[in-house]
């Protein structure tokens, strides 16, 4: 045995047979740091972000009020914890993927006091302005040594899956480094927008620009089969000019095949448009509005648990 220095960092290794030299430790040494990784919240989108963490060697522990959630993960390492507390003990960062803001903050002030000295809390959930804006000063107040990275997401289900979404991350980017690797994992990139508070009111703007052009999508397609039109051709019609965005393709896709397997489920949805409202003050959003009641009415008739892309199906009744 000897000692041995590469680049500036020791390692121990030993000469094998050929007389080549086997670093014994490098992969060791380069796994110790990435920071350790509590995801809070294993349905779609959290259940995607572990599943790339762990696929890219960080240590995960995850937790979800509904363990089995979990538990596909096991195999690939992941640790599943019974409370938000034991997940978050210990963790450089914390994602927190929850489905609105009470649970969210439910979850983050239960596991506050376990939070280690200067850990990092990613907020990537759709929480809303408020519940957002009321965690980062309870944060602020309590523990003034947490970094508090506001970094909700564009993007869904699929790409999520495929670490493709981008981060829309607000908060102090000076201290985020460890962050900013967890966003490397999961994402495509990761767009930063000033002080944490600022994603969240973004994030309401992408997802209104998305329900619209979905009800106006699923509204389209109704005319174009009234007059005698499919899906496909108002595709290629779009798609020879400047309107072809890919969103419109892929949930005319779904339209065209009635396969509406949940993305982003109409009811959480539903649940953003009504956030943006809330949030909106005094701008007058009437097409929002009108959504909202449409969209609450497919709910209420049954498409919640489907794709957004279900108000076609409820227009079509």
């Amino acid at each position: 045995m000897f000692f041995h220095r590469i680049s500036g960092l020791a390692a121990t290794g030993k000469f094998c047979q050929s007389g080549g030299f086997v670093l014994r430790h490098k992969r060791e040494g380069m796994m110790s740091q990435q920071p350790v990784v509590a995801v809070l919240g294993l349905g779609a989108m959290g259940h995607a972000f572990a599943a790339n963490l762990l696929k890219k060697g960080f240590t995960v522990r995850g937790w979800n009020r509904t363990r089995a959630k979990g538990e596909d993960l096991l195999d690939a390492g992941i640790t599943l914890a019974d409370s938000a507390a034991q997940a978050v003990s210990g963790a450089d960062v914390v994602i927190a993927m929850l489905a609105d803001g009470d649970t969210t903050r439910q979850a983050l002030n239960d596991g506050s006091s376990a939070l280690k000295q200067g850990a990092t809390i990613c907020q990537m959930g759709t929480i809303g302005v408020a519940a957002t804006d009321q965690l980062i000063a309870e944060f602020k107040s309590t523990r003034p040594d947490v970094v508090f990275i506001d970094a909700p997401v564009s993007g869904t289900k699929a790409p999520a899956e495929n670490a493709q979404i981008l981060v829309m991350a607000s908060g102090d980017q000076s201290n985020a480094q460890a962050a900013e690797q967890v966003f490397a994992a999961i994402g495509k990139g990761t767009q930063w927008l000033g002080e944490a508070g600022a994603s969240s009111r973004m994030k309401l703007v992408v997802n209104s620009w998305l329900i619209g052009l979905m009800q106006s999508l699923a509204e389209s397609t109704r005319l174009a089969e009234e007059f005698g039109f499919s899906t496909d051709d108002l595709w290629k019609v779009l798609d020879g000019g400047p309107l072809a965005a890919p969103y419109a393709k892929m949930k005319l896709g779904m339209i065209a095949s009635g396969d509406f397997t949940p993305q982003m489920h109409l009811v959480w949805a539903l649940k953003d448009a009504k956030l943006a409202l809330d949030a909106a003050g005094d701008s007058k959003l009437p097409a929002l509005e009108n959504i909202v009641d449409v969209w609450q009415q497919a709910v209420d008739a049954g498409y919640g648990e489907q794709d957004l892309a279900a108000v076609y199906q409820y227009l079509k009744r």
